[in-house]
């Protein structure tokens, strides 16, 4: 793939960018500019007439084609494309395929044949082309067409008349010569700016020439050329940036026969070539998918590869591409890919992307029935991708696993059980709850049986759902098999992203465009124990509100929707989170069928979802359509919106600042009473109950699991004897203490709390929220910061960060006491105190009030800025309690303090006052006590005012620099500043200036 990224072109955009009094003259002076620097000649003079600067490597030259000699002004270019004849010849004549290598060319009007060829010879046809870049409209009558090339004969504007000419001849092995000639004639050609008109005209030949070579290999197969110029959308009339991410093509795989020579990677590869030939590209499928700049693989459940996407890659023949997977476990996989793929469109990273996933657990286990094993590809041990997208932890607490909650069916009916509760509450009987996900499963076994696709297309009833039998099983809770996702199955998905201008470049009919208007992902409190609430889920609410804000529009403007659904309490967490009716027969929540009965492919349900999605879309392209995936259990969640509408602000992966509930302690010993939150019965095979696993909530807001395998429990639990009843623990079984429903006790209070500030959110306010330990950070706290910076880094619109303590203290440092119980505040990656190893990239401002001591300095010592009250004190007193400031206190201090005063801190280990950092630089703003806070906001903001890109690399030359020799200082500084000066943004900010209006950041 080649791309028009020349310091011409960019020359020509910028002009182009200018205000609005410069873009009147944008076309001419943007030409002659490049017209004078490519010809060497001043540009008063208008160019003029040069020979071909592109050797013809020892083939014969052709001669000048009949018809040429008459007219005034003739030009021409030759080159050696090293293609066979014939694979010239098509590609001239397809004029699908015009816009990819003629630079003249600009679009067609009216009716014109697909081809230049005998048949066309006498058509007349209208092109829109540009002359000196000025657009302008050429009438050609067909003089000639064929293998040899093509003549063509023509009126322009002003009554200009006009040539196009293309001529072809073997060369042997090297290939074929081909020459290009243009001819003008008529008053204006002959007037003050004829030369400069001619000039343009060869200067486009010998450009056209060298795209026609770029886009054929040695053997004749095409290449994909992609323009930066901006994409016409006919349909709406909008102009769209080249780099607008649109699916092009979807594919499907159901293998209903097991085969042991089809591994997951042959599904996968079978469903992009579907795809790739469901975008009906002019260019080819095969050429499409060898195309690719990046592969990406949603990791198959049913068979291990170290670098699937490689796997994949190299059988689409797209060798060149680099290689993207997910997560190795998790069902947000699927959406994840595709919202990273779109963004590195977005970002002008890539052009042709594939996304892919596939399982062959049917396969799997009907070889096994028959002692058998699979044998399929084993890469080497160090195998892998490019890169590797999406969270992977450990998916249990331990308490869980002590219970028997180590699996998603027992995990889900849990939360199906709080979820009944929470009904409960609102005056809904449990009988009620029952039939309403029996017949929310029957309504998606009624889609898929719609789907051809479908692994189990067939419409069931609600009754045959919700009602245990030996077919129909009960599994866990409230659910039976035919509510549990079916992984035993054969299926591949396939979707191919392209930019539009590669849509457009690649011959991809517009009608074929799905649109990706936002996605977003996030995650929630990763143990199912520690969530404050069983029945929400906070992320999904938070990315499903950013993407909707994102596309302008709400939960109520969505056409069709596909949630996520393992299991039923999937399907309500999301409905409820977005604001969707999850009873409403007239509003489906799957375009598939679900996991079901549509399939539960490991972790690429979600490329299937959105396989079917997309056809959906082009049928109705007014609609907006979202689809969801999740991992785990109901953990990790992604999204995103589609439509064939083109989308009115850029697509952007939002990765939005999730607003949790503090989490709850967890503990396996109920000491005392508890009410029962939720619960569960797991089931064995042959219908017998293993026993009961409860969620018990105690008055400190701590939850407690427990299980019991007492017969006499399971029966109570069976009877509806245990929700919301007090309890307490005697001798390994529930007692009941108060028949009466209790509500549910809140959670602890949060150690870290968060609030966005300003107009737009661009500001995180991070407070450590444990006043009656003067903020001390033990390890629930340094989790809960490490997740809170976590989450600033990773919203794109949280453009800087405030720390600051509660209650009149900064921070004293770590919690001893704690530490003295084992609890060391060091989390895994941001290290001691949840920050010290790993502080934020984005620009952070310490809002210090009274004591900022030992550890609350290193946290201080970690900020970009400091703003101090008056009475704010500086600490590293470790000394005098044996200990030192390891967290990264010393090491600071002796870099951004004189030696005398870091060793003063670390020796005598006495505070000092912030008057007296101030006067050494420390402390940026010294303020009256009480509005430490507020002046660090209006720092916060008017750093966030700013362009994004030019505060991040601003900051990152400030804090490499120290680093760099006099040698490598100016190098180093121009690399990294080299992207901000050529950004949008960059053009951004002087058309801004210029039209008196306050900038729009786009952050690129």
């Amino acid at each position: 793939m080649t791309r028009d990224r020349s310091p011409l072109d960019r020359l020509a955009r910028t002009v182009r960018s200018l205000p609005a009094q410069a873009r009147v003259l944008a076309p001419v002076l943007a030409t002659t500019a490049r017209l004078a620097v490519e010809s060497r000649l001043p540009a008063a003079l208008g160019g003029g007439s040069t020979e071909s600067d592109v050797p013809l490597e020892g083939a014969p030259a052709l001669p000048a084609p009949a018809g040429v000699e008459g007219y005034a002004r003739q030009v021409s270019a030759q080159r050696l494309v090293p293609a066979p004849p014939e694979a010239v010849a098509e590609l001239l004549a397809d004029l699908e395929q015009r816009h990819a290598w003629l630079t003249l060319h600009v679009g067609w009007r009216g009716e014109r044949p697909a081809r230049l060829d005998a048949e066309a010879v006498g058509a007349e046809l209208v092109e829109q082309i540009r002359l000196m870049d000025i657009p302008a409209q050429a009438r050609w009558r067909v003089e000639a067409a064929g293998p040899d090339g093509f003549a063509l004969r023509g009126t322009g504007p002003m009554g200009i008349t006009v040539g196009l000419w293309a001529s072809l001849a073997a060369a042997g092995p090297a290939g074929t010569v081909v020459r290009l000639d243009g001819a003008l004639d008529g008053p204006p050609v002959k007037g003050p700016v004829g030369l400069t008109a001619v000039r343009s005209v060869e200067v486009a030949l010998g450009e056209s020439l060298a795209a026609l070579a770029e886009l054929l290999d040695a053997d004749g197969v095409a290449r994909l050329r992609v323009s930066d110029e901006p994409v016409l959308h006919v349909r709406t009339g909008r102009l769209l940036d080249p780099r607008t991410p649109v699916v092009v093509g979807v594919g499907q795989v159901t293998q209903r026969q097991p085969d042991p020579d089809a591994d997951p990677v042959a599904l996968a590869v079978r469903a992009l070539r579907a795809a790739a030939a469901d975008a009906t590209a002019a260019l080819g499928a095969e050429a499409l998918l060898a195309s690719a700049d990046l592969v990406y693989a949603v990791p198959s459940a049913s068979w291990t590869y170290g670098d699937q996407a490689g796997l994949v890659a190299a059988a689409v023949g797209a060798d060149a591409a680099a290689t993207v997977q997910t997560s190795p476990y998790g069902g947000d996989g699927a959406q994840l890919a595709l919202n990273d793929a779109a963004q590195q469109v977005v970002d002008g990273a890539a052009h042709v992307v594939l996304v892919s996933g596939a399982e062959a657990g049917a396969t799997v286990s009907a070889l096994q029935r028959d002692g058998r094993q699979p044998d399929w590809t084993r890469q080497p041990d160090d195998a892998a991708p490019g890169r590797v997208i999406g969270v992977d932890r450990p998916a249990n607490h331990e308490a869980e696993t002590a219970v028997g909650l180590g699996a998603p069916i027992y995990v889900y009916a849990l939360l199906e059980s709080a979820l009944e509760g929470a009904a409960g509450d609102a005056g809904v009987a449990p009988a009620e709850h029952r039939a309403a996900i029996a017949d929310l499963w029957a309504r998606f076994s009624q889609v898929a049986a719609g789907n051809p696709h479908a692994w189990d297309p067939t419409a069931r009833s609600a009754a045959e759902i919700g009602t245990p039998t030996p077919e129909n099983r009960a599994v866990s809770g409230l659910y039976t098999k035919l509510m549990c996702a079916n992984f035993t199955v054969d299926l591949g998905a396939g979707v191919v992203v392209m930019s539009a201008a590669a849509a457009q470049a690649a011959g991809v009919p517009q009608e074929r465009w799905v649109f990706l208007h936002a996605g977003a992902s996030a995650t929630d409190e990763w143990f199912v124990a520690e969530r404050a609430d069983l029945a929400a889920s906070p992320a999904i609410a938070a990315i499903g509100a950013a993407a909707l804000e994102h596309a302008g529009v709400t939960a109520a403007d969505l056409g069709p929707v596909d949630l996520y659904s393992c299991f039923p309490a999937a399907v309500q967490l999301g409905a409820q989170a977005l604001g969707l009716p999850w009873q409403d027969p007239a509003r489906p929540l799957t375009v598939t069928g679900g996991l079901t009965f549509a399939g539960g492919p490991g972790n690429d349900y979600g490329t299937h979802a959105v396989a079917t999605l997309v056809p959906l879309l082009r049928e109705r392209p007014d609609e907006i359509g979202l689809s969801s995936s999740l991992g785990w259990y109901a953990t990790k969640h992604a999204l995103g919106l589609y439509s064939a509408t083109p989308p009115e602000r850029p697509f952007a992966h939002l990765k939005p600042v999730v607003e949790r509930p503090p989490a709850r302690p967890v503990r396996t010993e109920l000491e005392g009473t508890g009410v029962v939150e939720a619960l569960t019965v797991p089931y064995r095979r042959d219908g017998s109950a293993e026993g009961v696993v409860l969620s018990v909530l105690t008055d400190d807001g701590a939850r407690v699991l427990l299980r019991s395998e007492h017969p006499d429990d399971v029966a109570l639990a069976e009877a509806d004897g245990l929700q919301r009843r007090t309890i307490r623990w005697e001798q390994g079984r529930p007692v009941v203490v108060d028949e009466t429903r209790a509500p549910l006790p809140e959670p602890p209070p949060a150690p870290v709390r968060t609030e966005r500030h300003g107009p737009r959110g661009e500001v995180l306010v991070v407070t450590l929220d444990r006043p009656h330990v003067r903020n001390a950070v033990d390890r629930p706290t340094a989790l809960a910061l490490e997740r809170a910076i976590d989450d600033a880094e990773a919203d794109a619109s949280v453009r800087a960060i405030v720390l600051t303590g509660a209650g009149g203290t900064f921070c004293a440092g770590m919690d001893l006491a704690g530490a003295h119980r084992g609890e060391i505040p060091v989390t895994d990656r941001r290290g001691p105190l949840g920050l010290t190893a790993e502080p934020p990239t984005k620009p952070t401002i310490a809002a210090v009030e009274g004591p900022a001591l030992a550890g609350g300095f290193e946290l201080a010592l970690c900020a970009d800025l400091v703003v101090a009250a008056e009475d704010a004190v500086f600490g590293l007193p470790e000394a005098k309690r044996g200990l030192l400031a390891a967290a990264g206190g010393l090491w600071r201090t002796a870099v951004r303090l004189p030696r005398p005063i870091a060793l003063e801190l670390a020796l005598v280990a006495d505070p000092l006052p912030a008057a007296r950092l101030a006067e050494l630089g420390l402390v940026n703003r010294l303020v009256p006590a009480g509005t430490a806070l507020d002046v660090a906001l209006d720092l916060a903001l008017r750093i966030a005012a700013n362009a994004p890109l030019s505060v991040s690399v601003g900051k990152r030359i400030v804090d490499e620099a120290p680093g760099w020799s006099a040698e490598e200082g100016f190098q180093r500084q121009s690399e990294l500043a080299s992207p901000v000066v050529l950004s949008d943004d960059a053009r951004e900010g002087v058309a801004a200036f210029a039209e008196k209006r306050d900038p729009v950041w786009r952050g690129r």
